[in-house]
């Protein structure tokens, strides 16, 4: 394939990534938008293997890491739950801040690199490898530790280190330091020790950000991971001299950018205190609202037959998950209990809050594999002035997300962070295995609310027990 050739693949498979991201925007075009983006996978990589790039001794390497690689991720789209989605997306963002790096360090060592480069040229391209590599680093080093805060193998309280702040600022001056030190190197050995330093401090910067980071904020990491993995692979592509690999981590930076920028608005944080970390724990126990002060009120349980005849009953029906749907595996129970209740007449909606569960639409996910219809699925904005003429709101798995304290009490974590009112509706049912505190550390009022029922026990297993309940 001729270099001409090559260029018109590119443009048709740049065309396509934007028309993917286009259709992955709105859940009715998702699965279309998800066909453009493997139509224009696979033109770049047949364009790029079959390229003027790649001489023909080189095909037996790139078709063995072809088939380690698609049978890695052959196994893992079976095996993989749909829980573990979000602990998966952060791993495969390791795997981009790890190219990254890798891809740097061998251009760095190739002499054939920048041998046609002139001074201005080879200036240029080292600051592309040494920016590179940096990006790559936090990206792979940040995505490990998210990787185990989802997944539980890592705790979700953030860890503030003392001084944290001019840690960071010390670590960044010194990487400058080191990048002004590599720049000037005249030789591979002379830029080695530099660049190592750079690195190790760039993979202890990401272990320290993401540490610092709360569970309460981890919808947004998950962007922010993919923000910075887009930007590591058009470092890639500069340092590659690809086109199209700059253009593709361009729209996946700055898509993952505006999609971080949606999550602290949804959450009423800015981004840099995210970053900065503090709020969000996993703390097994409620913990007190400012001042000291417990809610009020007691806790009244509810039984599955008396849901079920609440059900029944009720004309106008709103369901909020939340991540315990995802960890009982209920969605599919949820779905059948909608589909019952719709054929009986009743208005069923599900209202979805933009940080629910553990990354960015986890929620939407869950619900289009359980197959719930598309138009029956609304934001939270959009549900939100309905809960008043609503007769039941359940609430299922779903605890910050649902807080009145966001609007009531100025003293706590979450307060000004927009909420689903659901305690406006006539009656309303949390379904939780405890009374313990939602990932963010904060006792719920809403469980004390004379209108609110609470549903205690495993989501699917008390699921199930309404459906029977209702079928019979």
């Amino acid at each position: 394939m001729n270099s001409s050739l090559a260029t018109v693949a590119y443009i048709g498979a740049t065309i396509l990534f934007i028309l993917s991201l286009g259709g992955l925007s709105n859940q009715e075009s998702s699965r279309r938008g998800n066909l453009f983006g493997m139509i224009g996978m696979t033109i770049a990589v047949l364009a790029t293997v079959f390229g003027p790039q790649v001489n023909s001794g080189g095909y037996a390497w790139i078709v063995g890491a072809m088939l380690v690689g698609g049978s890695i991720g052959l196994y893992l789209a079976r095996s993989v739950q749909m829980t573990q989605m979000p602990e998966l997306v952060a791993f495969m963002h390791s795997m981009v801040g790890l190219a990254a790096v890798l891809v740097g360090f061998a251009t760095f060592v190739d002499p054939n690199a920048t041998k046609d480069f002139k001074d201005a040229a080879k200036t240029i391209h080292e600051l592309e490898i040494y920016i590179g590599i940096f990006i790559g680093a936090v990206t792979l080093s940040g995505s490990v530790i998210a990787f185990g805060k989802l997944s539980g193998r890592i705790g979700g309280n953030p860890v503030l280190l003392p001084g944290r702040h001019w840690l960071n600022l010390a670590g960044l001056l010194t990487v400058i330091y080191f990048g002004g030190v590599f720049m000037g190197a005249e030789t591979v050995q002379a830029g080695t020790m530099p660049i190592i330093i750079m690195t190790v401090i760039a993979l202890l910067f990401g272990i320290h950000m993401v540490m610092a980071i709360g569970g309460a904020d981890m919808p947004v990491v998950v962007s922010m991971l993919n923000s910075y993995s887009g930007w590591a692979a058009a470092a890639t592509g500069f340092m590659l001299s690809n086109d199209l690999l700059i253009v593709v981590g361009a729209l996946v930076g700055s898509s993952g950018a505006i999609l971080s920028y949606i999550m602290c608005n949804a959450m009423n944080r800015s981004f840099i205190s995210v970053i900065a970390g503090g709020f969000g724990t996993t703390s097994a126990k409620p913990t007190a609202a400012a001042g000291g002060v417990q809610p009020a009120g007691e806790v009244t349980p509810v039984t599955a037959l008396d849901t079920a005849e609440l059900l029944r009953e009720a004309k106008n029906v709103i369901i909020v998950p939340g991540y315990g749907m995802a960890v009982a595996q209920a969605q599919h129970t949820v779905f059948e209990i909608t589909k019952y209740l719709r054929e009986k007449g009743v208005n069923v909606r599900f209202g979805i809050h933009p940080v629910a569960g553990r990354m960015p639409g986890h929620m939407n996910v869950l619900l289009a594999e359980a197959k719930v219809p598309y138009d029956i699925v609304f934001e939270m904005d959009e549900l939100n002035d309905d809960f008043p003429s609503t007769d039941v709101t359940m609430v299922i798995g779903a605890n910050d997300i649902v807080n009145p304290s966001a609007q009531d009490d100025p003293g706590s974590p979450i307060a000004g962070m927009p909420v689903l009112e659901v305690w406006k509706s006539k009656t309303s049912i949390v379904m939780k295995r405890s009374m313990a505190s939602g990932y963010a550390g904060v006792d719920n009022p809403l469980f004390y609310k004379e209108n609110n029922r609470m549903l205690f026990g495993d989501a699917k297993k008390m699921l199930d027990e309404v459906l029977t309940v209702l079928r019979a």
